[in-house]
């Protein structure tokens, strides 16, 4: 058994590792040049600990045996209150690989090499910020940021953001972007033969309130072909990105509707092969949210 000490704690969101101030990281012991955990048992000491799941804790150290060691990545996120490990790549299928053969274009982004962790100052963590000020009410309502009414489908779209032991994200930027109901984003890169709406340009952010919530009214969005293969068209979908503290702590994802045909034929949908993890990022219809005679209602929550 190795023992480590540690230094401050970790913090930790979304799934992403982030240091705080006073915060740093301790990678499994690995030898050099090693790219994999090795065997055997390693113990780290915590100042507190309340160790979850894979961790087994004893008094003021958590420690991870061989099996967690064999099945995890080297990489370890310590709170003050609990300890993590997050596994380097998925092995249960919710996050898609970095190189899906379907989804044709991630041959040429994904990365070639292992990924290099590096250190981040207070300066990278702490700015730049986007200041609250700056979010207007009318950034969440994408129906009433022109002159007129877009058209479409209007919809109500709410849900709250969660942290990994389900506490409620306060005062976080949750920001979406989409196509109009005809399936055309306003870009230049967007050429589909759909036409442009004048009063939808598409785009909104909102800030969750003390208990993790944000809510949207927007139009649903059309379905659009891609070119990614032979006849391919997305299903209908909003594009979401949530920043936790910092720039540097975000997620991006993608929510679906209820029932849609596409979902079987999208690679990008299905390179997430978990059933119940794509069950996740697809929206629930809910009739309380649903507002009669004007809009109806779904809830997307996001952890």
């Amino acid at each position: 058994m190795t023992k480590r000490s540690m230094g401050p704690p970790v913090s930790s969101r979304y799934g992403v590792a982030k240091r705080s101030p006073l915060s740093s990281t301790v990678p499994l012991p690995m030898e050099d040049g090693e790219r994999e955990p090795r065997g055997g048992c390693s113990t780290f000491q915590l100042p507190t600990a309340r160790c979850d799941g894979l961790l087994r804790a004893a008094p003021g150290e958590c420690t991870i045996d061989d099996d967690a060691a064999a099945r995890f990545g080297p990489m370890v996120v310590v709170e003050a209150d609990m300890a993590l490990i997050y596994p380097k790549q998925s092995e249960t299928g919710v996050h898609p690989a970095y190189d899906y053969g379907p989804y044709r274009s991630t041959e040429k982004r994904h990365p070639k090499q292992p990924l290099v962790i590096m250190p981040h100052t207070l300066s990278e963590l702490t700015g730049p910020v986007y200041g609250h000020e700056a979010v207007r009410p009318t950034d969440s309502d994408l129906t009433k940021q022109h002159a007129g009414e877009p058209i479409g489908e209007r919809i109500i779209v709410t849900g709250r953001v969660l942290d990994e032991d389900g506490r409620p994200v306060p005062n976080t930027l949750v920001e979406i972007w989409q196509a109009n109901a005809c399936g055309r984003y306003i870009h230049v890169v967007d050429q589909h033969d759909a036409p442009l709406d004048p009063n939808f340009t598409g785009a909104g952010r909102a800030v969750t309130d003390a208990d993790g919530r944000y809510k949207f009214i927007t139009i649903k969005p059309g379905a659009y072909p891609w070119r990614n293969h032979h006849n391919a068209w997305r299903p209908q979908h909003i594009h979401f990105s949530v920043f936790g503290a910092s720039f540097l702590s975000r997620i991006v994802t993608q929510m679906y509707f209820p029932g849609d045909p596409l979902f079987a034929f999208d690679p990008i949908f299905q390179s997430v092969t978990d059933a119940k993890a794509r069950e996740r990022m697809i929206a629930r219809f809910d009739l309380d949210t649903t507002k009669p005679e004007w809009a109806l209602g779904y809830q997307y929550d996001i952890v």
